[in-house]
């Protein structure tokens, strides 16, 4: 094997000439920019539309959280309105039975 003088300086002549010349640092620079240029990710799609990557309805896990309640709400309305509605057609009822009845004495008074 021969010898190879990195750090070492030689005074003898003939070492001398075994003696590597000083290394010189690879540039960080072009390491750097080459590392840059790696990691850049290549664009998969040119323009992004921002409408579809929001959610459609941005208050979806509000209704989710009040969905329960909100049935509950609703039987409720039903009921009430199935109840005024029969009330209404009860008066309806009494009204018409009324109007029926008069209609039937001024119809027997033209006879």
């Amino acid at each position: 094997r021969e010898i190879k003088l990195r750090n070492y300086d030689p005074e003898d002549e003939e070492l001398k000439k075994r003696k590597m010349p000083p290394a010189k640092p690879p540039s960080v620079e072009d390491k750097v920019k080459e590392q840059l240029e790696a990691a850049k990710p290549e664009p998969i799609i040119d323009e992004v539309d921002l409408a579809n990557l929001a959610p459609r309805k941005p208050d979806w896990d509000l209704k989710r959280d009040v969905a329960k309640k909100l049935e509950k709400l609703e039987k409720r309305t039903q009921r009430a309105i199935a109840e005024l509605i029969r009330e209404r057609l009860k008066g309806q009822g009494e009204e018409l039975a009324s109007a029926v009845g008069s209609a039937k004495q001024e119809g027997s008074d033209s006879d």
